[in-house]
This record gives C-alpha cells, structure tokens and sequence, in this order.
C-alpha cells in the first residue's frame, strides 16, 4: 500500500474541500512512491483521508482524486470528462467549442481540455494524469467522436511539476484549423499560431456582454489578441475599433477574423507595445468612448506580485486618461496572485493618479466553462471590471 501521512490538523482544508496537499503539510511516506502514483491519504491518527496523485518534484505532494477507499481511476476520469461536458451544454446548449475540462475545478487536477468543433487540445500539468494521456484519447475520441487531438503545454507549468517539455499529437494534425464561433462572432483558429490551447473562452461572456454597449460608439481594444472584444463591439454596431496587440500574427488574426465575419465599423490595426501606444494616444489626448484592456498575466508567481501590480497601475492610469468623459472603461486580470481586493486597490490608485472620478458598474470572473472551487481561491483568477468615467 502507497500511503501519505499528514501532520496534525493539516487535513482540514482538505476536509472542507482543498484539493492539494503540499510537501510542508506530510509527516512520512510509506511505500515505494513514485510521481504519478496514486496514494492513499490519511491523518495523524490514521484515519484514512482521500486518494490523490502524488508528485516528489512538486510543492504540491498530492492532487486529491476523491474521499472514497476505493478508485478506479480510468472509470473516474471517463465520468467525469463526460459529467463537465453535460455542465457545459446546460449553459451553451448550441455551442460546439468550449473549455470542455477546467483541472481542478472539474475536479480533474492537472487537466485543461477546450474544444474547437472535433479538434481537442489538451494541456497536463500532473506527472499523474500525464500517466493517463492514451486513456484520455480513448475517451475523447470514442466519447466525442474527436478527429484532431494534441497536447499545446505551457512550458512554466510543466516545469514546476518536474514534467518534460513535450507536445504530442494523439490523434490527426495540430496542423488543422477550425472556424469556430463566441456568441455570434466567428473566428479562425491556427493551432501553430495561437497562444495556450489557441483562444482565450475564459473572456466569452464578457465580451458579450461589454460588445452589446459598444452601439454608435469609438471603441479602443488594448492587448486585442484575436480581437474578441472589439468583434464583439463590431457586430453590436460600433462607429469606430482601433485594435492593438504587440503581436504582429496577432494583430494578423485580427484582421482575418474581422473579413469573416463581414463586420462593417470603421476599423484600424496597430502593432505597437500597449504601454508606448497609450503614451502616444495620451500625449495627443484621444479620447475613446469605450476602452477595454486585457492584459496578460504579469504576476505569474508571489515573487514577482509587487512589480506586477506597478504594472497593472501604470496601464490602467494610462487606459484611464483615454477613456472619455462620461466614458466606459473595462479592465481584467487573469493574475489569481493578485487578488480581488488588491485589483481594486490597484484601479483606485490608477484613478486617483489620473484625476478621474469612477463608479463600478459591473464586475464578473471567468465565463460559465470556467467553474471554480469555493473551497480553493486557486481556483479562481480572472476578473473583469467596468467603470464608469466622469
């Protein structure tokens, strides 16, 4: 038997829904225990606990699978595939591409899958469930009739799991493109050219809902990436979209996706960095009646929090100084290490810097596949703000 022993009282927040145990929290090891293994959990009185997938390279000891004494993990892993993808039609019920698993949040630690039509791409970052990939192509390929399935990692991820670098082609080609469709808006996807798994779900219901405000108005989309924001503002009948993105495929995408869809708003392109762009914009005082910045994650970690923030401020006040009298500003972070608290702080700070009076109008996390754990703040990272400006 493969066991872990925890220290005294540390299977509290596992018994109040915690999934990870981390290396500070075990007393002993019994058993030749290998990452990837599966491991039997139980308390300093040795009362059993959870089965998890255990890691020696990684802070985090043990992802917890379920509280039962008994797992057959195959059988699991099938259920609950097929259990999120039931979630996901319950809120997008003609929807064909989506987060189909979100990890731990589907209780599926270590596992991101989105769907793109018949094309799956994956992303492990658990030497557990990396054990499980030919299962995972089963159940993917017999279950939803998957044509193209491979791995897209993130290389920061898998390193702190003590994971190789690898992507693997399980089924068919990542060389394959899909046209797929957010709300009403269509979008080409190249795999090879994308970022992550290739587009960002977790914004959908925000884009919707920020583009239906955008009627009759000039509309600024910083860090545009495949342009969702500023799509969405185009079919709602926005009067002007200035896009930017530093990325030139990016800004490349834009314009494809733009031309599918046979939008008709005065548009226009810039390749710059944000933070030069808004500089420029601001010494010139252009004004934008809606503008929406969706930065990249700057804090990938606590270390590196304190500079993060100085530069979620610094783009927030410059995005401020652009945004109209009376005007719209919408802002995010999918930075979980700064915290909602912190992300308020923050835009407070880049107002008062800018003079500018504000009143929050909405505010929302990631979109409906993106389910998170009220037991693990882990869980949840995204969030979207919009203000208005006097």
């Amino acid at each position: 038997m493969k066991k872990v022993i925890l220290k005294k009282n540390e299977e509290r927040r596992i018994n109040l829904g915690h999934i990870w145990i981390f290396s500070n929290e075990i007393k002993e090891i019994i058993g030749d225990v290998q990452s990837g293994d599966i491991v039997q959990v139980f308390d300093s009185r040795n009362s059993f606990i959870a089965n998890g997938f255990y890691n020696k390279s990684s802070l985090i000891s043990v992802r917890v699978l379920n509280k039962e004494t008994e797992i057959n993990f195959p059988n699991l892993l099938s259920k609950r595939i097929n259990n999120a993808y039931k979630l996901r039609k319950l809120f997008y019920p003609n929807r064909k591409s989506f987060r189909l698993v979100f990890s731990e949040s589907d209780y599926l630690p270590g596992l991101i899958i989105d769907k793109f039509n018949s094309t799956f791409v994956l992303q492990v970052y658990s030497s557990g469930m990396n054990n499980y990939l030919d299962e995972i192509f089963r159940i993917l390929k017999n279950d939803f009739n998957a044509e193209n399935i491979f791995t897209n990692n993130d290389e920061y991820f898998r390193k702190l799991e003590g994971l190789d670098i690898d992507q693997k082609i399980l089924l068919g080609s990542d060389a394959v493109e899909e046209i797929i469709n957010d709300g009403k808006v269509n979008y080409h996807i190249n795999f090879k050219s994308t970022q992550k798994t290739g587009f960002f779900f977790d914004q959908c219901d925000n884009r919707e809902f920020l583009g239906k405000l955008a009627n009759g108005k000039k509309y600024l989309d910083i860090f545009c990436n495949s342009g969702g924001f500023g799509l969405h503002a185009a079919l709602n009948g926005a009067k002007e979209i200035m896009f930017v993105d530093s990325s030139k495929s990016e800004i490349e995408n834009v314009k494809r996706n733009y031309h599918l869809n046979n939008f008709e708003s005065n548009v226009g392109y810039t390749e710059s960095d944000a933070f030069e762009f808004m500089k420029e914009i601001n010494e010139r005082n252009e004004k934008y009646d809606i503008v929406n910045i969706d930065p990249p994650a700057f804090a990938k970690n606590k270390k590196s929090l304190s500079n993060a923030i100085k530069g979620y401020e610094r783009i927030n006040s410059l995005a401020i100084n652009a945004t109209a009298v009376n005007g719209l500003f919408a802002t995010s972070s999918c930075s979980h290490h700064l915290n909602e608290q912190e992300f308020f702080r923050m835009i407070l700070r880049a107002a008062n810097k800018s003079n500018r009076k504000i009143q929050l109008l909405h505010f929302n996390g990631a979109s409906l596949d993106h389910p998170s754990l009220p037991s693990m703040d882990e869980t949840k990272y995204l969030k979207f703000a919009l203000f208005k400006l006097d």
